[in-house]
């Protein structure tokens, strides 16, 4: 239900302008352990235009977060990081951290992946939209909380007047949700970056909220960084995806031809293991066999590799660079995509599992 209402939604959404937004090129952070060097990010790069969405895509500890926190300038000072991120050809690694601070909410805005430990348990819900208001804006403050329960209303939470005046804890986790993305949009942003913005809920409540998200993006003209596991999220409402595979991306192109031809394995693999009506009637799932590497010490060559059906010694010795398919704009990290290229059904390669 959710997909296919979503999928409607982001069909009737105003669409991307040329403008670009937010670029970041060979982001690379790694923090130093007892252990060795994590690196956790390893060459992301991307671009975001105005009111497009892009997803970013990947297993439990694939960089998805940490690149979105380096983004938000939020990461621990032991983090080391290189790369650029520029937002309207302003260099955010470059600026002082008052600038950045000024930037962050303002500009930049971030819904974080659990709103009860976002939010703040002993303030209500109108005076933390007040604030991020007032952070901002030499405004007086009954002109913030004005604000803050016109955002309440278009994020759909009912009686807004009063919901003002109430705890995080008086609230659903739905609501405590909407609650994030009114405070996420309140300045009016020129970019949102959603971390999981709905894994602890229930799937009607999921559409709910990715459906108001999408029509809180066009009445501000944002740009969305939505990033998930969820690949039926992201088909539903993303313009472009960003598959990440051990810190770094793998696979980037339009939603459409990177779901239905995928030229990573990676990729094909993670289509493979979503239970779906079609793959219901042929048996069992075709999960990727294997866990994702260790960032401490990576394998020789290409990181998945060891977890890959159609690995050659070529591939357990160089790591694969981000290059052009045989589709425009359809970018993959992969020797064998020709390969993939030539079946209908590249899950197939996945076959058994484990």
């Amino acid at each position: 239900m959710s997909d296919l209402h979503i999928a409607k939604t982001l069909s009737d959404a105003k669409r991307p302008s040329e403008t670009e937004v937010l670029r970041v090129e060979n982001l690379q952070v790694s923090f130093p352990t007892d252990d060795g060097l994590v690196k956790a990010v390893r060459g992301v790069t991307y671009s975001v235009r105005e009111r497009e969405v892009l997803g970013i895509v990947g297993e439990s500890g694939s960089g998805k977060s940490v690149s979105s926190m380096a983004v938000m300038g939020l990461l621990p000072r032991s983090a080391r990081i290189t790369g650029s991120i520029h937002y309207r050809g302003q260099d955010l690694l470059g600026m002082s951290e008052r600038k950045r601070r000024d930037l962050r909410g303002r500009k930049i805005a971030m819904i974080f992946q659990d709103p009860m430990t976002a939010l703040n348990p002993v303030h209500t819900i109108g005076d933390q939209l007040a604030e991020a208001v007032l952070a901002h804006s030499l405004i007086p403050r009954k002109q913030a909380l004005a604000r803050a329960r016109e955002m309440l209303d278009l994020v759909g939470i009912p009686q807004a007047e009063a919901r003002l005046k109430a705890y995080p804890h008086e609230f659903s986790g739905g609501m405590r949700q909407r609650a994030m993305i009114a405070m996420a949009v309140i300045n009016n942003p020129d970019v949102i970056i959603a971390d999981e913005p709905t894994t602890a809920l229930d799937v009607t409540v999921q559409a709910q909220i990715l459906e108001k998200l999408l029509e809180v993006k066009d009445a501000v003209d944002a740009a969305i960084v939505l990033i998930t596991h969820d690949l039926g999220v992201i088909a539903g409402m993303a313009h472009r995806v960003l598959v990440m595979y051990a810190g770094r991306p793998v696979e980037v192109g339009e939603v459409d031809p990177v779901f239905t031809t995928p030229r990573m394995p990676y990729t094909a693999g993670l289509l493979g293991s979503i239970p779906s009506l079609e793959n219901s009637t042929q048996g069992r799932l075709r999960p990727i066999k294997g866990t994702p590497p260790s960032l401490i010490h990576l394998p020789q060559g290409c990181p998945f590799s060891p977890r890959c059906p159609l690995v050659t010694e070529e591939c357990r010795t160089a790591e694969p660079e981000l290059a052009p398919t045989d589709h425009a704009g359809h970018l993959a990290a992969c020797h064998r995509w020709p390969e993939l290229a030539r079946v209908a059904d590249p899950t197939v390669f996945f076959k058994g599992g484990n």
